[in-house]
C-alpha cells in the first residue's frame, strides 16, 4: 500500500501519540494505517507498508483485537486474513475510554477500597494520610460513576454535550 507524505505524517504521528500514552508504537501506527485504510489489510502489507517485521505486526494486532479497536475480515479468493479498524470516532473513543477503564481504573479502585477498609483499623496511619487515601477513592469513584452516567449516550447527544462545555462551565460560575 502506497501512502501520501500526509498519510506517513498522520501514522507517525500517532504511534507517537501512542507511545505517550502507554501504548506500544508500532500498535498505535498499526491502528492508525488501518484506521485509514479504505479497504482491509492483511499483516504482510502492515508489515510492508509500515517497514515493521511481520511477528511485530501479528503481535500488534492480536493487541488490538483484545481492545476491540481491530476485526478479521475476510476477502473473497484470499485464504489471508484481513483487518479492519473500527471506522466511528465516537466508537473508538468509547472503546479505548472503556477499556483503559477496565484495565486501570477498576483493579486501582478495588484496591484503594480495601486499602480503605484497612485503614480503619491501621493504628499507625496518620489521620492525614488516611484523608489524602480517602480524598484519592472519592475522585476515582466520582470518575467510575460519571463515566458509567455517560456512556450509553448516543454520540450525537454527546458531541452536544461537549459542545456546551464553556457555556455550562460558565453557567455554573467558577468557585
Amino acid at each position: 500500500m502506497h501512502l501520501t507524505p500526509t498519510v506517513q505524517k498522520y501514522i507517525l504521528h500517532w504511534g507517537e501519540m501512542g507511545a505517550r500514552w502507554g501504548v506500544n508504537r508500532t500498535v498505535a501506527q498499526i491502528h492508525a494505517l488501518l484506521f485509514l485504510a479504505n479497504q482491509p489489510l492483511h499483516a504482510e502489507e502492515i508489515a510492508e507498508t509500515l517497514n515493521v517485521a511481520r511477528s511485530n505486526v501479528s503481535n500488534s494486532l492480536k493487541e488490538l483485537q483484545s481492545w476491540g479497536l481491530v476485526r478479521i475480515s475476510h476477502v473473497a479468493g484470499d485464504r489471508r486474513d484481513h483487518f479492519l479498524a473500527l471506522q466511528d470516532v465516537w466508537e473508538v473513543f468509547r472503546v479505548i475510554v472503556e477499556e483503559r477503564k477496565k484495565r486501570e481504573i477498576d483493579p486501582t479502585l478495588t484496591v484503594l477500597r480495601a486499602c480503605a477498609v484497612e485503614a480503619e483499623s491501621d493504628p499507625q496511619l496518620e489521620h492525614a494520610t488516611k484523608v489524602k487515601m480517602d480524598q484519592v477513592l472519592a475522585f476515582l469513584e466520582m470518575l467510575g460513576t460519571t463515566y458509567d452516567d455517560y456512556r450509553h449516550l448516543p454520540p450525537a447527544t454527546m458531541q452536544r454535550f461537549l459542545k456546551m462545555g464553556g457555556k455550562v462551565a460558565r453557567m455554573l460560575g467558577s468557585e
